[in-house]
């Protein structure tokens, strides 16, 4: 059975690695076409570099950006507005013309809280992937954007309440600690496979490293810290079709 083809929709570079590193990994080496869209910051900052790096051992191609601002750092997409403060309409035909290019199967982005921390532009993302995974499929929506594609199904990046042991560290660092109940969780996903190749796309991201963000604190933690933390992914299935095919599924 081919492996369905994969795009994630992130809000900035090393969300992809942080979020879905090991499906998309996994999803790559098994020959299926696999991109990522990432919202905020562009191409010739430093963060867009590492990006290019992040992707390409992850083996998700070349960035795709939608080119807005980090909501706090202006400097990420000179002369931008902010991801969060562009018309609604604007972004969302943005990434439909990605969506209706790339034609995925399946698209990944951030659950309805943000992740952990709930970052206002990982709620935003969120927002703006589900509207533009539904106007993809109609043709008189965003008409100049390409010819109507409608994945078969939203999957979002999330945690569920069990996993709080596994977060404790990172709790104890003052980060924000989003949860879902569990019975919400439709594809627990072990990637330990790819943690090796997950973990490298992570430190690719080298100006979070360095300043301390999530790739920073998880680098200060204990191997065997770190891997209970990246070893498993967890999603929530959205279908987007009233029947969904068969082998649209997250390969788990």
């Amino acid at each position: 059975m081919s492996v369905p083809s994969l795009l994630g929709v992130f809000a900035h570079p090393d969300d992809e690695s942080l979020s879905s590193g090991g499906v998309l990994a996994r999803h790559a080496a098994a020959g299926a076409r696999t991109a990522v869209v990432t919202a905020t910051w562009t191409e010739g900052t430093r963060r867009g570099g590492e990006l290019a790096e992040a992707l390409r051992i992850l083996g998700a191609g070349g960035p795709r950006m939608l080119g807005y601002a980090d909501a706090r750092v202006p400097q990420s997409a000179p002369g931008r507005p902010r991801l969060c403060d562009a018309p609604i309409d604007e972004s969302v035909g943005r990434l439909v013309a990605h969506i209706r290019e790339f034609r995925p199967e399946i698209v990944v982005t951030h659950d309805a809280y943000g992740g952990l921390t709930g970052h206002p532009d990982h709620v935003h993302t969120h927002r703006v992937t589900a509207l533009a995974v539904q106007a993809a499929g109609l043709e008189r929506l965003f008409p100049d954007a390409g010819g109507p594609w409608r994945p078969s199904a939203l999957y979002l990046a999330t945690h569920p309440h069990s996993a709080l042991p596994a977060l404790a560290e990172l709790a104890r660092a003052g980060k924000g600690m989003n949860t879902v109940p569990d019975e919400l969780i439709t594809a627990t996903v072990d990637v330990s496979p790819w943690l090796e190749r997950k973990w490298a796309a992570v430190q690719a991201h080298r100006t979070e490293v360095e300043r301390g963000a999530a790739p920073g604190l998880l680098a200060g933690f204990p191997a065997a810290v770190r891997e209970r933390f990246l070893s498993t992914e967890w999603y929530i299935r959205q279908d987007t079709v009233s029947m969904a095919p068969a082998g649209t599924e997250l390969t788990v």
